[in-house]
């Protein structure tokens, strides 16, 4: 009869071998990744490129490249589901066929992620300290979307200035002279519907773009402004609206005074918690242009607005934060 200490050592010993089989078996359970071929890859500067490329091609592109360690299932496992989401989200290898505004647009919402430490993901970093982006590299990406506007940009005409209020009118007023309807603004495809009233809401918040060169204005409805009066932003109440107003900005002139020209578009982020579930509890909506065109082609563009306003979810996903002396 085995001793004790004998029997507990055996007892390891099979421990240990039963480990080992079920570890190896688990190897040969392992989901495809493959590198489809790069079809349209981003048009920058290399050295733009090459900051992506080092810190989010591995995972936004078809050009991934795994690590031994990352080989190793169940490591394997999280990589691959990581990989194909991130891809979803964003793909340097397929991204060159859009416009390049559109390439800027997507570059701009990666920096923004970078700048809050949102990307690389913080749990990739720790595992991939190389892919971490410097402040050096960080300027660099900046630096590239902050190219000057076109010429053309350069002096909006007197009549840019103002036609968003020209425009307004047309689009919540029947013409009587003219005897012209308001415009029947189509809703999203999502199902959030325009709100024309947006302008007669509070100025609570103001930003600009530096990729594409818009100034913008956040506007709250009376429930955004009565939360900011109360301090219930954290999270914001349903029934809270906001509208960002985006026109064409100018270069400075001799003062350096930017001003705005041409009306681009308008955004609606609308809370309810319920309704929107789906979409971390807001509605969002985009319309673009004088004649106000649903941004999207189909409900799916809403998955632009989540996935820009995710690393805010400490925020209730709200980039606004009012300006102070607001009553």
């Amino acid at each position: 009869m085995a001793s004790r200490p004998e029997a507990r050592f055996r007892a390891l010993l099979w421990t240990a071998v039963i480990f080992v089989v079920v570890f190896v078996c688990l190897q040969f359970i392992r989901p495809e990744l493959t590198n489809p071929p790069v079809t349209a890859e981003l048009q920058a500067p290399p050295e733009v490129k090459q900051v992506l490329k080092n810190s989010c091609y591995n995972c936004h592109s078809n050009e991934t490249k795994l690590p031994w360690f990352d080989k190793v299932v169940p490591a394997y496992w999280v990589v691959t589901s990581d990989v194909t989401e991130a891809r979803k989200h964003l793909n340097f290898s397929e991204i060159g066929k859009l416009p390049a505004a559109q390439q800027k647009g997507f570059l701009f919402e990666a920096v923004n992620m970078i700048q809050l430490g949102a990307m690389p993901l913080p749990s990739y970093l720790r595992v991939h300290p190389g892919a971490s982006v410097t402040p050096e590299e960080l300027a660099v990406l900046r630096n590239y979307l902050t190219a000057p506007p076109a010429a053309e940009a350069a002096k909006p005409a007197a009549t840019d200035v103002n036609v968003a209020d020209v425009e307004y009118g047309k689009w919540i007023h029947e013409s009587k002279a003219e005897s012209t309807p308001a415009m029947n603004v189509k809703p999203e495809f999502n199902g959030v519907a325009y709100v024309p009233d947006y302008k007669n809401w509070k100025v609570i918040s103001s930003t600009d773009r530096f990729d594409n060169h818009t100034l913008r204005e956040v506007l709250g409805n009376d429930v955004a402004v009565k939360a900011i009066a109360e301090n219930h932003i954290n999270p914001w109440p349903d029934g809270t609206m906001f509208a960002k107003v985006a026109w064409a900005q100018s270069q400075p002139d001799e003062r350096g005074v930017v001003k705005t020209g041409a009306f681009v578009q308008v955004e609606l982020m609308i809370k309810d918690a319920k309704k929107y579930a789906s979409t971390e509890g807001w509605g969002f909506g985009r319309w673009r242009g004088t004649d106000l065109k649903p941004y999207g082609k189909d409900a799916s563009f809403q998955n632009e607005c989540t996935n820009c306003h995710a690393p805010m979810a400490k925020n209730d996903y709200a980039y606004t934060m009012p300006i102070g002396g607001q009553e």
